[in-house]
């Protein structure tokens, strides 16, 4: 079986978020798991970051022109190999030699010519694949423009990881920028507009998203983003597979950027790895709990709740909070007007910086994840991987990954709550602390937190299961 990956990021080459893991992770789970003669190869855009960091392993493929409605423009292929997969890169400094990834006010067009780019590869290359995984909107044009070409009896799963993000365009720009026809405009239109989520829906063959929950919620109006009815229209296409984490990228027993290693055997060794993040946070180095956060500042993460009910926490308890992110401005000033009010019990730093928040999940007691929406969430997971104890609300692949701690049987891996509701939220975060009182109650919670396995090899199964029913 032959496997195309399209998406925007991959680590170890370039991240934003959880996309990149997946797509840093999954192929290669995947050849495993489907056998050693799978050819599984990725495509993501060469970014600036990727060309600095290249090495004498990236070779130029091909150079050539792409065409794009009225536009022919460069299009450069390189690419190397990890872990028995093949990684190509696109490359365009004019559409993809920005300071951000995202944002630009032409990122319809960087995508669209990404989409024309991966036909242009395997026109170049001659691997035809039996299947494209396209992934999130910014693969989209691809399956568009793919399920138009000559390739159009290809296999194509295509994955939503976050249904809020669905590049919306004015419908004037169809031809100009697109090189689509008014043939076109029925697949692509959407609420009056160019939907090219909504596109790719309905073209691929199959559609996933990355949890069972969010498989469902996604079909209720509430959770659909105004998708709704084209989703229900394509429900019999849909399925849910929850996502797993790298379990050797993120290894407590032999982390490089954290403190001290440890495992579940060790337990005591993770108590430095505290106090090297209080050192860190400007805390007092003791014993007392300290909660996390690591996450983008985004509205639908949860923060409104936070922001309800954090200062009554710290007032009633003596526990000690640090966020590690950036986003919204608003949220950006709340916290880092709470760490000047509570000096000493809060600590800020707002910055995007992968190295540190391994020692955020490596130093702390519990990690908050309070989510009003989270498709899958790989945040939980990790901490759960450093024996840091989860704090969620039962939405999404949160309800697929985190079931309820139960002090009377001991079964359960973190601490959860349903209703989207703040002090619902203050709740369980005082319940989790008077479990946290309990030292031997809290080690084994702690260690069975570490046991349970997020690896991909569940995952990959299913992947390799989907394709084979495709094909």
């Amino acid at each position: 079986m032959k496997i195309l990956y399209i998406a925007s990021e991959a680590l170890p080459f370039i991240s934003t978020g959880g996309l990149a893991d997946v797509i840093g992770s999954l192929p290669a789970s995947v050849r495993r798991a489907a056998g050693e003669d799978t050819d599984v190869r990725v495509v993501i855009p060469f970014f600036p970051a990727i060309k600095q960091k290249a090495d004498d392993s990236f070779e130029l493929v091909s150079h050539g022109e792409v065409t794009l409605a009225w536009r022919h423009l460069y299009c450069g292929i390189w690419k190397t190999v990890r872990d028995g997969v093949t990684f190509y890169f696109i490359d365009n400094e004019y559409y993809f030699d920005r300071p951000f990834l995202y944002g630009a006010y032409d990122d319809g067009e960087r995508f669209a010519f990404f989409g024309r780019a991966v036909l242009h590869l395997i026109e170049e290359t001659g691997f035809v694949p039996d299947v494209v995984h396209a992934n999130d909107w910014q693969s989209a044009p691809a399956v568009i423009y793919l399920k138009k070409s000559e390739y159009s009896a290809v296999k194509v799963l295509f994955t939503i990881h976050n249904i809020e993000y669905q590049g919306k365009y004015d419908m004037a720009i169809l031809g100009d920028v697109f090189g689509l026809s008014d043939a076109d405009r029925q697949t692509v239109e959407y609420d009056g507009c160019i939907n090219l989520l909504k596109g790719a829906v309905t073209l691929a063959d199959k559609v996933s998203t990355v949890s069972e929950r969010y498989a469902s919620e996604i079909l209720t109006e509430y959770y659909s983003s105004g998708l709704y009815h084209v989703l229900r229209a394509s429900r019999d296409k849909l399925t849910g597979i929850t996502n797993g984490i790298d379990v050797a990228y993120y290894d407590p027993a032999n982390d490089p950027e954290i403190v001290k290693n440890y495992s579940a055997d060790t337990l005591g060794d993770k108590k430095e790895n505290k106090r090297e993040l209080q050192r860190i946070c400007g805390f007092e180095e003791n014993d007392a709990p300290l909660m996390v956060m690591v996450s983008r500042l985004a509205s639908h993460k949860g923060f409104d709740l936070v922001k309800r009910v954090l200062y009554d926490v710290l007032r009633e308890t003596d526990i000690t909070f640090a966020i590690l992110g950036t986003g919204e401005a608003e949220l950006e000033e709340f916290f880092r007007t709470a760490a000047s009010d509570f000096p000493g019990r809060v600590a800020v730093r707002l910055e995007y910086n992968k190295a540190l928040s391994k020692k955020f999940y490596a130093g702390a007691d519990m990690f908050l994840m309070p989510s009003k929406s989270e498709p899958c969430g790989l945040s939980q997971m990790i901490a759960s991987r450093y024996g840091t104890v989860p704090i969620v609300r039962e939405t999404g692949g949160l309800f697929d990954t985190i079931k309820p701690y139960n002090e009377f049987t001991g079964e359960g891996n973190g601490f959860s709550f349903t209703n989207y509701n703040a002090h619902d939220m203050m709740a369980v975060i005082k319940y989790a602390l008077g479990i946290y009182r309990d030292t031997e109650k809290w080690e084994k919670l702690t260690r069975r937190v570490m046991g349970v396995d997020f690896s991909w090899n569940a995952s990959a199964e299913k992947y390799v299961g989907l394709y084979n029913s495709m094909l």
